[in-house]
C-alpha cells in the first residue's frame, strides 16, 4: 500500500507485469510468503469454522489455496489474483480432487456478488494495493454476515536497509512504503468489522550480496512499482553506489533484510450503507429485518 505521497501510489500495470514475469520461478524463491501463509493458516486453530466457499485473494501459484483445500475438503475455494500466469502455475499444481476455481481480478474491485464467501484469506497480497479502506470495503461486501476476514501484510519496517541504501543512490522511491499495524485497525474498525485483533512479527533474511537480495525479490515480483520511480534499469555506476552503501551494514558476514509482517483478522459484519452523492443512503432489503 503507498503512502500519501503520490510518488508511492502503485502503478497496477506495472505490478501486474512483474508478477506476470515471476510466475514460474516464484515459488522457489518466495520462502517468506510460504512461512507467513501457513502460519496464518495455522491461526485458523482459534476459530469455530467450516466454510462452504473460500477466497484467496492473491493467490499467487496457488500454494496456500491448497493448504486451505486440505483443510477445509468440502469447501469451495476460489483463487484470484491480478496476474494470469499465477493463476496458470496454480492450476497446474493443485490436486485433481481439490474443488478449487480460478479468477483474475484486483483485490480493491472484486468481480464477486455480494455476501457470498465464508472466508476470505489473503497473504501477504494487500501490499499491492493502493487504497486499504477500498480493499477492506471489498472484502466485506463480498464476506456473509459473520465470515471471517484472516490476512498478512507488510509493515513500515520492511527492507529498511535497502531503502537506507537506495537513499545514498538518489531520492525517487525504491522500495515501496507499508502501513503501520495501528492504522491497519483504524481502517477495519471504519469498514464496520467486529473484534479485529492484530499483531506483528519481525524476521530478517541474510544474503551473502545485495545482487542475491535484488535476484530474490524479482523473482517473487516485488519489484518497485511505485509511480515516482526511476524508469529503466540500474545503471552500473548507480548498482555499485547501492552495494557500497548497503555493505556498510553487514553484520557476521551477511547483509541483513527486515520483514515487518502484520497478522490480522475480524469477523464481517456484513456490507455497509455507502451514502450517495445527495446524501441519503441506500440499503439492500437484504439487510432490513422485520421487528418482532
Amino acid at each position: 500500500m503507498s503512502a500519501e505521497n503520490p510518488s508511492f501510489h502503485m502503478e497496477k500495470r506495472a505490478v501486474r507485469r512483474a508478477f506476470e514475469q515471476a510466475a514460474a520461478a516464484y515459488e522457489a524463491s518466495a520462502v517468506l510468503q510460504d512461512q507467513v501463509g501457513a502460519q496464518l493458516i495455522e491461526r485458523l486453530d482459534l476459530v469455530k469454522l467450516e466454510p462452504q466457499w473460500i477466497l484467496d485473494v492473491g493467490s499467487g501459484t496457488g500454494l496456500q489455496s491448497r493448504r486451505l483445500n486440505r483443510r477445509y475438503p468440502k469447501a469451495r475455494l476460489l483463487a484470484l489474483d491480478l496476474a494470469s500466469n499465477m493463476l496458470q502455475q496454480a492450476r497446474r499444481r493443485k490436486g485433481w480432487r481439490q474443488r478449487q476455481h480460478f479468477c483474475q481480478g484486483d483485490a480493491e474491485s472484486l468481480p464477486l456478488a455480494t455476501a457470498t464467501i465464508d472466508l476470505l484469506y489473503a497473504n501477504m497480497s494487500i501490499q499491492w494495493c493502493n487504497d486499504l479502506d477500498q480493499v477492506l470495503r471489498e472484502f466485506a461486501r463480498v464476506l456473509r454476515p459473520g465470515g471471517l476476514l484472516m490476512f498478512s501484510t507488510l509493515g513500515p519496517d520492511t527492507l529498511k536497509e535497502l531503502r537506507q541504501a537506495f537513499a545514498v543512490v538518489d531520492e525517487r522511491p525504491h522500495v515501496s512504503h507499508f502501513i503501520d499495524m495501528h492504522d491497519i485497525g483504524d481502517a477495519l474498525v471504519r469498514q464496520g468489522y467486529e473484534m479485529p485483533v492484530l499483531d506483528v512479527e519481525h524476521y530478517q533474511l541474510t544474503y551473502a550480496t545485495v545482487d542475491g537480495l535484488l535476484r530474490d525479490l524479482r523473482n517473487i515480483g516485488a519489484t518497485n512499482a511505485a509511480a515516482g520511480r526511476t524508469r529503466g534499469l540500474l545503471t552500473p555506476r548507480r548498482l555499485q553506489v547501492l552495494r557500497q552503501a548497503y555493505e556498510g551494514l553487514r553484520a557476521d558476514g551477511r547483509l541483513p533484510a527486515t520483514y515487518e509482517v502484520v497478522y490480522g483478522h475480524a469477523w464481517s459484519s456484513g456490507p455497509r450503507a455507502l451514502p450517495r452523492a445527495d446524501g441519503s443512503v441506500a440499503i439492500p432489503l437484504t439487510q432490513l429485518r422485520r421487528r418482532p
